[in-house]
């Protein structure tokens, strides 16, 4: 079962852009699949995850999980945001254990959503 990590693309961050700049949501967006996805992830850009007060923003997803929402992330996170995915995958249910998440999916939570069905 493939993972999807949804990464807002169109997301601000409340920061100002200068026109022809690339938004926060669309550089950890490219951050990210620079870094490489890993196995059983699929990097997913979308528009708009209406978490724009707490952007840049992201989703964890599958069939069958739970599905996490994170905010407050930037290009620099991309590493351990791979890190926290990887984990997510492995976990059959997309429940990880709260001290084996990485430290920003701890802090940077924003909703959890039951499965559906």
């Amino acid at each position: 079962m493939t993972v999807t990590l949804h990464v807002c693309i169109t997301c601000r961050a409340g920061q100002p852009v200068l026109e022809g700049e690339p938004v926060p949501g669309a550089r950890l967006h490219d951050a990210l699949a620079a870094e490489g996805a890993p196995d059983g992830v699929r990097i997913v850009p979308v528009e708009c995850l209406s978490a724009c007060a707490s952007g840049a923003a992201i989703a964890l997803s599958a069939p069958g999980r739970w599905t996490y929402v994170y905010g407050r992330m930037s290009a620099e996170d991309a590493p351990e945001i791979l890190l926290g995915a990887a984990a997510y995958a492995q976990a059959p249910d997309g429940i990880v254990p709260w001290r084996e998440r990485v430290t920003i999916f701890r802090k940077r939570s924003l909703a959890r959503i039951p499965p559906i069905g």
